[in-house]
């Protein structure tokens, strides 16, 4: 069976990937209560996916500030921990995310605005829109608030804290980065016209809105070595149904790519309107019925055709090896992004996607939908729609994990 999906690449800094399927970054909720990523079913939840076949495993978020984050066990870098305690805790979940060779990314974020029991930060102070009406007022007030507008010496500090985080996933044995600018994150902020009113030099312009990205890219690139893979995840969802502002998103899209980013990612939605938790979820198995499997498959072609010098990676909606092999046959995209599927069944390419005995119509990568439920639907708030799909799968990754940790 010859699949396009099997076939490896080779990004710019020199890394090879043997395949096209990627283990998309998920919150796991499994970090310890220091924001590290010291569980014994964290490390057996990554050396499953490592052993699952895919061509490059992606960590869930890592916090770059501890003192900013979504969940009280995501991963996060504390400074108040000594930096050699953390490198030799990161070493351990970099062995367990590389083994057989596999090669590993670590996300590293900013929640910006959307850090919630906290004062949140932001390119400008505007707080979220969780929508109409008296109850998602007061959860916006009370949770999140409206966040501080930032200084420059805010913006100073946030880069550096990408090009820490940067550097200790280096140390740590990290094949690389992917800088998290998407999902309503503190830097999907700044791209965004609608968040960023700032009137200096990270802001008023599409390019200008780019700045902090561009400038955290150069910040890292000073601090690895040039092997070392550094990406971008962005946000479609804002073009998703309003492709008249496409000519900004693809200058900002250009600014990023100059500075000689190894791969982009598209995926889309925030906390306001979570369409990455969204979408069809009719699996497609007939070739000729392909065409929008994925979620942000048509946006990601429209900017893919802009600039094919770079690998492009689009995550959420894939359920098929057709579709899958669909989208690298046409161009829209070079790789194959999946997370859900993932918390299923790690060892999802091996046993059924790049399996030559199992057939295209029964090659599939499962992700039931968890409806929210009529309490939150009633409560008009589309985040409050996304917890029970999120636990689900997130206490399925858990119970994998305390599995793979009693057999081994």
């Amino acid at each position: 069976m010859d699949l396009n999906i099997a076939k490896p690449i080779t990004f710019r800094c020199g890394l090879t990937l043997p395949n096209r399927l990627v283990k998309a970054s998920m919150s796991e909720e499994l970090a310890d209560e220091n924001h590290q990523p010291n569980g014994k079913q964290m490390l057996a939840v990554y050396k499953g996916w490592a052993q699952g076949g895919w061509g490059m495993v992606f960590t869930g978020n890592v916090h770059v500030d501890a003192m900013h984050v979504v969940s009280p066990h995501d991963i996060a870098i504390d400074a108040s921990i000594p930096r050699e305690e953390t490198i030799a805790i990161w070493k351990k979940w970099s062995e367990a995310c590389c083994a057989n060779g596999t090669k590993a990314i670590v996300q590293i974020n900013h929640p910006g605005r959307q850090t919630p029991f906290a004062k949140g930060i932001a390119p400008s102070a505007i707080p979220l829109d969780l929508g109409t009406g008296i109850i998602p007022w007061l959860v916006k007030m009370i949770v999140f608030g409206t966040p501080r507008e930032m200084t420059i010496l805010d913006i100073d500090d946030t880069i550096q804290k990408f090009a820490n985080a940067a550097q200790l996933a280096s140390e740590a044995g990290f094949a690389g980065v992917e800088i998290h600018a998407a999902h309503g994150y503190l830097l999907a902020q700044f791209l965004s016209q609608r968040c960023n009113k700032r009137t200096d030099e990270y802001g008023g312009s599409a390019v200008a809105r780019a700045k902090i990205v561009v400038d955290i890219i150069k910040a890292i690139r000073a601090t690895v070595p040039s092997s070392f893979c550094i990406g971008v995840k962005l946000n479609s969802a804002d073009h998703q149904t309003n492709m008249d502002n496409v000519e900004e998103i693809l200058e900002q899209v250009g600014a990023i790519v100059d500075t000689g980013v190894d791969f982009l990612e598209i995926s889309g939605g925030t906390w306001e309107n979570p369409v990455f938790n969204t979408g069809i979820e009719k699996v497609q198995t007939k070739a000729g019925t392909l065409a929008r499997e994925a979620f942000f498959i048509e946006f990601a072609s429209t900017i893919r055709s802009k600039f094919s010098q770079v690998p492009f990676m689009v995550t959420g909606g894939f359920r098929s090896r057709n579709g899958m092999e669909a989208a690298i046959i046409d161009g829209s995209c070079d790789l194959i992004g999946m997370a859900r599927p993932s918390a299923l069944n790690p060892s999802l390419p091996h046993q059924i996607l790049l399996n030559p005995a199992v057939p295209n119509n029964q090659a599939i990568a499962p992700a039931p939908k968890i409806e929210a439920s009529s309490f939150s639907k009633f409560l008009g708030i589309k985040a409050l729609g996304v917890g029970p799909e999120m636990s689900w799968y997130t206490k399925n990754l858990a119970q994998i994990g305390a599995t793979r940790f009693t057999e081994n």
